[in-house]
This record gives structure tokens, sequence and C-alpha cells, in this order.
């Protein structure tokens, strides 16, 4: 996986940085960086360090969150894509941020994009990244992830 100094700069990108508790786009209750508090609550762990999260937070502590989504979101991805590990970092980095955006059950609905990545057919893994309502809704940010799934190249200003 590429740096996580890298991974989270794409993420706040993607996502934005909020340090007090919102409603997303889908109604569901979110804080920091994307961190969707209906279905990955503040584990007691975390809000030990985080302290009362109802009130805001600092960026440290979003970034902190953040660190924890991610690590939680590659183990789920090295679990139920076979050959996540074996896809360059780039192409890694694509499926993490998918996950991130639609939960690694959303992602898994790509089969098509999934099979194509496994067989490294990756324009045709690109084309069916945007042949989605996932590319309807986040315009650029599909564009940019079926962009880095075809080339193995990020690009901001897609």
């Amino acid at each position: 996986m590429i740096d996580i100094s890298e991974v989270e700069k794409r993420l706040i990108l993607h996502e934005g940085l909020r340090l007090n508790p919102y409603y997303c786009t889908k109604g569901k209750q979110t804080i920091g960086v994307g961190r969707n508090l209906d279905s990955n609550p503040i584990s007691e762990e975390e809000r030990k360090v985080i302290g009362d999260w109802e009130h805001g937070i600092t960026k440290q502590c979003a970034l902190y969150l953040l660190r924890n989504d991610i690590y939680r979101f590659e183990n789920q991805l090295e679990q139920k894509i076979s050959f996540w590990k074996k896809l360059d970092n780039e192409r890694q980095y694509a499926l993490l941020d998918m996950a991130f955006n639609l939960g690694i059950g959303g992602l898994l609905q790509f089969k098509n994009m999934l099979y194509a990545l496994k067989l490294g057919k990756f324009n045709l893994a690109s084309q069916e990244c945007l042949n989605s309502k996932y590319a309807k809704e986040t315009k650029t940010r599909a564009k940019r992830i079926a962009n880095l799934i075809r080339t193995g190249i990020w690009q901001v200003y897609i």
C-alpha cells in the first residue's frame, strides 16, 4: 500500500475533513474524514483518545480515526478480495478508496470490475467502475478512481 500520509491526503480530498458531527448526503451521522458513525461507531478505545466527540474533535483526532479506518479497510480488503495484495499499490488504493466510500459490501457488488482487475484487464475494470450508480453519484471521484484503475497513476486534476 502507498504511504499512509498520502492515503490520508487523498481521502481528505475525496471525503473532506469536518471536526463537528454532521449528517452526510445519505443521512448518516458522520465526523472527521467521512467516519460514518451509524455503521462504524466510535469504539471505547477511540473514545479514550478523542473524548467527547459529540461537541467536535481536533484535526489530530480526526486523523487518528482516519488511520484506524484505513487499517480496518485494508484488513477487510485482504480478507475479502483474494488478489488484493497482488495488485500494485495504486490499484490497491483505488479499491481502498471505493471501500471507504461504499463500504466493503458496496465494493464487493462490483463483481465485473473486480473480475477484470483480477485478470489484469485494467481498461475493462475502469469502464466497469464508470458504468455504475457510484460514478453517477460521485462524478469527479469516480473518474479519478477509474483513471487510477486504468493507468495506475494518481492524478488529482481529472
